[in-house]
């Protein structure tokens, strides 16, 4: 799970977020001011700790979901993850479901390159802003071992109408037919390489597998295409931000040219891994499945432990840590007894969310399937642990025949490569998905039919 967009946090990147340090210049003064000038006085207001006059930039509505002390203490938060900001690297104006929208593309001192998205009324007046990826990319490198002499790539439509998304099959040179795989994101607002930073997990698991003979399926989570429309939603659950669309998808494949139609493998990174064997369990056309640092536990759990490891890095845990933490503790705390006394984001997702995950339970729901796993764990992951979260999956399956777990000792939760204690700024360096993973992953499916 990523986000957004580099936390396990449900929908994090859907959250309302102030963010911004350091010094920006202040544009002049308008009487008619642009959508461009207004995003750069709230970046200049937000700079200079100035939140009351940045506050009243925003539109009522978005005043009542994000009290002024709250724009404060999520600045604060994320300075201290991103760093300070040292360049407003350019601007970029579009419309996105009829709403004028700007991108802000910052550069951090700690992550590198962000985006701040802001979305405009027709007053003028800011009803969404975000942390989002940047597509500006220059800095990918495609992996190696992603030979692009041996696949193709095909746009293709996963679903129809309202939430239809847009994806990509990389289909492998040759009759097939072959083996497929799906791939489906951890939490936020993921596009379909699940972009963070100048890395693209996805899109090296694509190219390393379809180089080994295997079809993938990537696509943009319902989130990010449609972001504006889902956060209007106060209902949702994961079957809206995931499951419906990965059932699409395994539909889709079913329906495509050289696809192994008796070889459709899942793959489910962090939340997308944790919701898996919840995916498998509606459909009968997976012939195996794969977790890619996947909770074993609940995730709320896991949001409180990442606040806290983050936090300790540096051996101090300072006040403005002090009322993040407290913060966050109270609304595990809900969550935890679903006493929700409105409908109200909790960490981002509203409370049927977080009722209906409090009834699945990843680690009974394996214990169900026959469908063969393979849990894959990278030992410098702080987000979903090797201590906390693949030992309880190792505990559990390790006798399983149908069961197979494996880690890597010096691989992050993006399964790249790194030493030291791992950090939320790493994933701001540009690597790939380590050779060894998209190695064992293309093994084991092109051994499922020979050992089942």
């Amino acid at each position: 799970m990523t986000n957004k967009t580099i936390s396990i946090y449900p929908l994090l990147a859907a959250l309302l977020l102030a963010c911004l340090t350091g010094c920006v210049e202040q544009p002049p003064q308008q009487n008619q001011p642009t959508s461009i000038s207004v995003a750069l006085q709230t970046i200049n207001y937000l700079d200079n700790g100035n939140y009351t006059d940045a506050y009243l930039l925003f539109n009522h509505s978005v005043q009542q979901l994000m009290p002024l002390q709250q724009l404060e203490e999520i600045w604060t938060t994320l300075t201290n993850s991103y760093g300070t900001l040292t360049k407003i690297v350019t601007t970029r104006n579009t419309t996105e479901s009829n709403y004028p929208v700007v991108y802000v593309t910052c550069r951090f001192s700690d992550q590198g390159l962000l985006d701040i998205r802001f979305v405009f009324n027709n007053k003028s007046l800011i009803i969404g802003f975000q942390f989002v990826p940047t597509d500006i990319s220059d800095q990918y490198q495609p992996p190696t071992y992603g030979q692009t002499d041996t696949f193709t790539e095909y746009n293709i439509t996963i679903g129809t109408g309202t939430w239809a998304l847009p994806g990509t099959i990389t289909i492998p040179q040759g009759n097939g037919p072959f083996p497929a795989a799906i791939l489906v994101h951890g939490s936020g607002q993921n596009d379909r390489d699940e972009t963070i930073g100048p890395n693209k997990p996805f899109k090296d698991l694509a190219w390393g597998l379809a180089t080994q003979g295997i079809a993938v399926l990537r696509y943009d989570k319902r989130t990010y295409t449609h972001r504006d429309t889902f956060i209007t939603l106060n209902n949702f659950t994961v079957q809206e931000e995931v499951l419906e669309d990965a059932q699409l998808a395994i539909e889709l494949l079913l329906q495509t040219d050289k696809i192994d139609t008796k070889n459709i493998i899942l793959i489910g990174h962090s939340l997308g891994g944790m919701l898996a064997p919840r995916i498998a369990t509606n459909t009968t056309h997976l012939n195996g499945i794969i977790l890619l640092a996947a909770p074993a536990r609940p995730l709320h759990e896991l949001i409180l432990d990442q606040t806290l490891y983050l936090a300790e890095l540096d051996g101090i845990i300072d006040e403005n840590e002090h009322i993040q933490i407290n913060l966050i503790t109270q609304q595990i705390n809900t969550i935890q007894t679903l006493n929700f006394t409105t409908n109200d984001m909790t960490l981002g997702a509203p409370p049927p969310y977080w009722k209906d995950l409090a009834t699945y339970n990843q680690i009974t729901t394996v214990q169900n399937l026959t469908t063969p796993l393979l849990i894959l764990q990278g030992k410098r992951d702080y987000q979903v642990t090797y201590a906390d979260d693949f030992s309880i999956w190792n505990n559990t399956f390790n006798t399983t025949e149908t069961v197979t777990p494996k880690t890597y000792k010096t691989l992050n939760h993006l399964f790249m490569a790194g030493t030291g204690p791992p950090t939320n700024t790493e994933y701001n360096t540009p690597g790939n998905i380590e050779e060894a993973v998209i190695i064992d992953i293309a093994n084991w499916i092109h051994n499922l039919n020979t050992t089942i």
